[in-house]
């Protein structure tokens, strides 16, 4: 199977992203359909001028991740009629396939996340012998006192 590509023809153009979700049913995987109709799908991305392409699995089912070098090469790949019957045979046709632009599914950010700065010392106050305990009812109740 074909499950991940890059055309290497000198620099790096510009290039359009789309991302195909396909979610899993009650009654089918979206594996199960990847591996019936996923080749027949990446072979007419390349054919009609995709630069580059992945397959991601998921718990939740497959991502198709395509780049294409203009919004019309997407257009013409997207007006296929092989293309949307693939795209009707998703084990969902009506909630089960999410296109949209960009990269998508889990695909995270480029550069990890750092933690967030604390301020101070990142420690909570140490509670002092005369501050008052509030019971849950609300009424309140001395500290108990501290032997010195």
């Amino acid at each position: 199977m074909l499950t991940g590509g890059r055309r290497l023809i000198g620099t790096m153009p510009n290039l359009s992203w789309w991302s195909i979700e396909i979610f899993d049913s009650a009654g089918a995987s979206a594996a199960r359909w990847q591996d019936a109709y996923g080749n027949a799908l990446t072979e007419a991305a390349i054919t009609h001028g995709a630069y580059e392409w992945q397959w991601h699995r998921h718990s939740w089912g497959v991502l198709f991740e395509i780049a294409f070098r203009s919004e019309t090469r997407w257009e013409t790949f997207r007006a296929l009629p092989a293309v949307g019957a693939v795209l009707d045979a998703v084990p969902d046709p009506v909630y089960g396939i999410a296109i949209y632009p960009g990269r998508g599914g889990s695909s995270g950010r480029v550069q990890p996340r750092r933690p967030k700065p604390v301020s101070g010392a990142g420690a909570a106050a140490i509670p002092t012998a005369a501050e008052t305990l509030v019971k849950l009812v609300g009424e309140q109740v001395a500290a108990p006192a501290t032997a010195a």
